[in-house]
């Protein structure tokens, strides 16, 4: 018998139509799979696939206007769909755990993690007060927290996002349930905690027996720690099967597309990486000398690399970007706290630069001061061959006209309030550029360069998808004619296939502009697709730079080699070779 069973479930959502008459809109059609004890089942899709809405039907924690009307939901032969949310309350945390997404939004800001972790074993009376005490902090040693009976004292703002995860999974598994659901658990983590969080859950159930149902739009996550993969599109199952055989030989061509458009796992030829041996070559010795260079350096110099990539012949490249010696104090406790220390690098014209490195590497704090958003301790910062920090009125003016950003989030970098016309004419606005009539012919050919519709024009951002939201994001920065662009984090928030799109557009956008791109992530496996040289940025330093091909196939940094390794789909890339997956090492683990 299996642990999970969902038979033909069909889940809907209430709408408000036309003259506000309800109206229920299908979300999930006949969803059917099977979880046995002690395996992890991977559900992959974009958004909107369905997949979310699935595990949450599972728990019965659909939202107010969702709606079960068909199917069932068989947890150890019983069927707990009918099931009323009180009932229910007997079977969360006791039989099935939960690991949500988000774990800024997921845990209550005003009581201490021990006390919330605690709140499970309180309702289903799992011993008196000393004993939930010991029980919370044994659960936080296990899930790898340092000096637990200190973090169980404190708020969840005194964590960090990964040991926040961390309080969640103790959560999950505080009741040692046979099922745990993972809904995207490691979405908004870098990659080396990311991969810390996966191995946990990997340990946990190899421990336990723990069977998990992995919801994500991961590609890479999935294929390295899933036993069976659930494919789902527009709330129907496209494909299943063992994964290794789906990543082996896709039957259809929604997955084939999704595997084609994960970084992770694509092969390792680079979209805009240069390609002249003579370059890289150059590249390289540029790059090298760039930190004995930098207190001495004043102007930008000719950076010998290969411009393939912005549609012109090879050659010598005046440097767009020049950063010396940028150094960024705070004060904390009364003590100086250097964010960024000492960072050089030179960003030639017309290629991609990437600054990588997990949360707290200065990495964003580097790229603000190079838009003159924050100020440097010291240092200095020069575009097109221009130095930033003296400049004033018109002249910053001008500054902010020619670098643009592209924020991370499109769902909060577009104001709600405006049309989609209006968000992208602003900064024509703004700069005083050209009348209405020029503007709006303006606008309408940014729309059509980053392929949107003008039926959009009049739209609110709420109307559009994500990956739409952000095309606007980069049409509103191209409108005043930037000569630089920098993209924090500009296409983790979306999903493989739409990441895919923006990616490409970029290198498009880049080709036929001549832009310069200074790229912030923490996701390396799309670093590797976008960008000609990278530097990678540790405690507020410079640990490593050169060419994208030469950091990832030979890198000589031992953080960056952490890095390259916790990148997800490095597994399952090699198991085409015949190496176990981890996924597969717990399972028998488990079955032994």
């Amino acid at each position: 018998m299996s642990l999970l069973e969902v038979r033909d479930l069909t889940v809907s959502y209430a709408r408000r139509g036309r003259w506000g008459r309800p109206h229920a809109r299908p979300a999930v059609h006949g969803v059917s799979f099977t979880v046995e004890p002690g395996e992890v089942v991977a559900v992959v899709g974009e958004s909107g696939s369905g997949k979310t809405t699935t595990a949450q039907a599972v728990i019965g924690l659909l939202p107010p206007n969702g709606r079960l009307d068909g199917g069932e939901i068989l947890l150890g032969g019983a069927d707990i769909a009918g099931w009323s949310q009180r009932r229910l309350q007997t079977v969360r945390g006791a039989q099935i755990g939960l690991v949500p997404q988000d774990p800024a939004n997921s845990l209550n800001p005003v009581k201490p993690v021990g006390v919330q972790i605690g709140e499970a074993l309180r309702i289903h009376r799992r011993g008196d007060r000393r004993t939930i005490t010991r029980r919370v902090v044994e659960l936080l040693e296990r899930v790898g927290l340092p000096d637990p009976e200190v973090r169980a004292r404190q708020y969840p703002h005194e964590l960090s996002g990964g040991m926040r995860q961390r309080v969640l999974i103790a959560v999950a598994v505080a009741l040692e349930p046979r099922l745990v659901i993972a809904d995207e658990p490691t979405s908004a983590l870098d990659v080396t905690v990311q991969r810390r969080i996966l191995d946990l859950i990997d340990d946990l159930r190899a421990e336990s027996g723990t069977a998990v149902l992995l919801v994500t739009h991961d590609l890479g996550v999935a294929m390295d720690r899933s036993d069976r993969l659930v494919v789902m599109k527009d709330g129907r199952i496209e494909e299943r099967g063992a994964t290794r055989a789906v990543l082996d030989a896709p039957q259809a061509a929604y997955t084939a597309r999704l595997l084609r458009d994960a970084p992770a796992l694509r092969a390792p030829e680079l979209l805009f990486a240069p390609t002249s041996a003579t370059a890289e070559t150059s590249a390289t010795a540029e790059t090298s000398a760039t930190a004995e260079t930098a207190r001495d350096a004043r102007t930008p110099r000719a950076v010998p690399v290969s411009t393939r990539a912005s549609g012109v012949e090879d050659g010598p490249r005046e440097a767009a970007v020049v950063v010396r010696d940028l150094v960024k104090e705070y004060r904390a406790g009364g003590r100086p706290f250097r964010a960024v220390d000492g960072v050089s690098f030179e960003v030639p014209r017309g290629t991609t630069h990437a600054l990588v490195g997990e949360s707290g590497s200065g990495k964003t704090t580097t790229a603000r001061m190079v838009m003159r958003l924050a100020e440097p301790t010291s240092g200095s910062v020069a575009i097109g061959g221009v130095e930033t920090a003296g400049l004033r009125g018109a002249r910053l003016r001008a500054l902010r006209r020619d670098v643009q950003l592209v924020y991370q989030n499109p769902y909060g970098s577009l104001d709600p309030r405006q049309s989609i016309a209006d968000i992208v004419e602003e900064p024509l606005r703004n700069f005083g550029l050209g009348d209405r009539p020029a503007r709006r012919e303006r606008v309408r050919d940014l729309l059509d360069r980053v392929a949107l519709p003008a039926a959009l024009l009049g739209r609110r951002p709420r109307e559009l998808s994500g990956g739409q939201r952000q095309r606007v994001a980069i049409a509103r920065a191209l409108v005043p004619g930037p000569r630089v662009v920098v993209l924090d984090e500009a296409v983790s928030a979306l999903d493989v296939s739409v990441q895919a799109q923006i990616l490409d557009l970029l290198g498009e956008l880049q080709r036929d502009l001549g832009l310069t791109y200074l790229f912030i992530s923490h996701d390396l496996a799309v670093v590797r697709q976008i960008s000609h040289t990278v530097s990678v940025m540790s405690k507020g330093r410079i640990v490593e730079s050169g060419t994208t091909r030469q950091l990832f196939e030979s890198p000589g940094h031992a953080y960056t080699r952490a890095l390259l390794a916790a990148v997800p789909g490095t597994t399952a890339r090699t198991t085409r070779a015949g190496q176990v997956t981890r996924a597969e090492q717990a399972r028998q683990e488990v079955t032994r």
